[in-house]
């Protein structure tokens, strides 16, 4: 699926920035940073329901407020890739100091503060929760924690991001989607091994367990026999308990449908599957009965599978 750029090329004034970027982004109070006159530029490459912006200003501050998120907002999580200047940013009780390299993690559906003390580059993508295969409960345990670009993880992950910030006007035709999902599996990898450093920190069973068996999920997703059952048989739980690990969030089953469903819209998009019929797409991972899985994939999407297909093509 091509990428659907929109750029501001000159810098505009703090009221047309307000307006630009929460129409493009949520709603957001933006506010000038010691008395600097604020002007800014907003570049946007929209990939599917993933939007990336290239975001340069002078100083200001950024908040989002319990005023301004309501219960039927869509829920969003963004990365903050700090390609120039610096930034700190709050969420959940926590404080990142963000330098030219570094990123973190935040949820729209939670109050924020993002602060540019001086004038400041970088890279924002913003992405649907249900596109990322950890439960929000986990990624809410490392929102407004600093990624940094020259340790761990983040000396390989971090430079493909920073790359792909530099290069959004590159993000167009049948590469764009498959460019971008591999950058938030990068992201889901570096949040992932966070998450096992606390969990090894605290040891916690229980989410060691929850995170052994949603894993196990996503590694069958082909199979179609993948049901509860077989899910706590391999890893000697019982189907209560199995049950009870999803209690908080989608059940076990929908969970499953929902991971599906992505994986399948995604391979419609990439032109590697083109030949394919959608059957065999679907089958690939696991709904084997193309009748109900159209079905599904028109409830979730709003259109059928051919019509997606079609319609991604010709974008």
């Amino acid at each position: 699926m091509s990428a659907v750029p929109v750029a501001m090329r000159s810098a505009v004034s703090l009221d047309l920035w307000r307006s630009a970027v929460s129409k493009a982004v949520v709603p957001l109070e933006i506010d000038e940073v010691g008395g600097v006159t604020f002007r800014g530029r907003l570049g946007r490459t929209v990939v599917e329901d993933v939007s990336l912006f290239d975001i340069a200003a002078t100083p200001h501050v950024v908040r989002r407020t319990s005023r301004l998120i309501t219960p039927e907002d869509r829920r969003f999580y963004k990365l903050s890739l700090q390609l120039r200047g610096t930034a700190v940013l709050e969420q959940d009780g926590r404080r990142a100091e963000l330098r030219p390299g570094d990123l973190a993690i935040y949820d729209t559906h939670h109050p924020y503060d993002l602060v540019f003390p001086g004038r400041n580059r970088a890279m924002v993508i913003m992405f649907p929760h249900e596109l990322v295969d950890l439960p929000p409960a986990e990624v809410n345990r490392v929102t407004a924690v600093r990624f940094p670009g020259d340790s761990g993880l983040g000396k390989v992950i971090n430079p493909f991001f920073v790359e792909l910030g530099r290069n959004l006007d590159q993000l167009a035709g049948a590469s764009a989607s498959r460019l971008v999902h591999s950058a938030l599996d990068l992201l889901v990898t570096l949040l992932a091994q966070e998450l096992d450093r606390r969990h090894s920190a605290v040891a916690n069973p229980a989410r060691s367990l929850a995170r052994e068996v949603r894993q196990y999920i996503l590694d069958h997703l082909g199979d179609p026999g993948l049901t509860p059952s077989m899910i706590a048989r391999a890893n000697h739980i019982s189907t209560r308990h199995l049950y009870t690990i999803f209690s908080g969030g989608e059940p076990v089953s929908a969970w499953i449908r929902s991971r599906r469903l992505e994986r399948i819209r995604r391979d419609l998009a990439d032109p590697l599957y083109a030949d394919r019929p959608v059957s065999w797409v679907a089958g690939r991972w696991g709904l084997t009965d193309a009748a109900h899985f159209s079905r599904l994939f028109k409830a979730e999407f709003g259109e059928s599978p051919t019509a997606y297909r079609l319609r991604s093509a010709a974008r």
